[in-house]
């Protein structure tokens, strides 16, 4: 069983939303996380890449995947997985630097990215990238758990990690802000299966929970 220490958060890139938009010239920090396992490091989402000046308007600030990695003790070479919350720039950026490491996706969300001005598509079909494609829940390795959560995007998917200590979950971008899923905000948006992921993501009561864009923590002491 694995314990809570063994989940770590990584500050990998930030972005400024651009003019135009509803948060215009605000921050967005962008988290990964790493989860060692008995199988080897997992990780969720590696951030944004570096090198596409589709997303220049972004403002990108990349911080190092392998210097968070060496921050936390450990190399590249460990990593055996690596689960993205979606594949939008922002959160598969860094993949590339693992050709042959299996990327755990959605086949609706695989599927989405060959529409236009979806992503960096280079930062998807790489060469040597190597896709586990799934359909709906999975448990790639003992007590990491996908789980389909489309809203945000058709294939969005968040982690549930068992501990000693109850649920770690990565709830990845199901909600923009922990405060919606605390209820203390209204959702971001008002498709029915947002509403629907991010409901069944609070059923879970999760020990501790983790956004992709937030630097709080939520944790099970959280309001229902």
């Amino acid at each position: 069983m694995l314990h809570l220490a063994d989940v770590d958060r990584m500050l990998l890139s930030e972005c400024t939303w651009p003019p135009g938009t509803a948060r215009a010239g605000k921050s967005i920090p962008i988290y990964g996380y790493a989860i060692r396992h008995a199988e080897g490091l997992i990780l969720m989402d590696t951030g944004v890449g570096e090198g596409s000046r589709a997303i220049e308007e972004w403002q990108p600030r990349v911080h190092s995947l392998d210097a968070a990695l060496a921050a936390l003790g450990h190399r590249p070479s460990e990593v055996v997985g690596i689960v993205v919350c979606h594949l939008h720039f922002d959160h598969c950026g860094q993949n590339p630097r693992f050709p042959g490491v299996p990327i755990y996706a959605q086949r609706a969300e695989y599927e989405a990215t060959h529409q236009k001005d979806y992503t960096v598509p280079e930062w998807v079909d790489f060469p040597g990238a190597r896709y586990e494609l799934l359909d709906g829940d999975a448990e790639p390795w003992p007590g990491v758990h996908v789980l389909a959560t489309p809203g945000h995007t058709p294939g969005h998917q968040s982690v549930l990690v068992d501990t000693d200590e109850g649920g770690v979950l990565l709830a990845g971008q199901a909600v923009y802000e922990l405060a919606e899923f605390e209820g203390r905000a209204p959702l971001e948006s008002d498709d029915a299966a947002y509403a629907c992921s991010v409901e069944r993501l609070r059923s879970l009561k999760a020990r501790r929970v983790y956004v992709s864009h937030d630097e709080r923590v939520g944790s099970v002491s959280m309001p229902p």
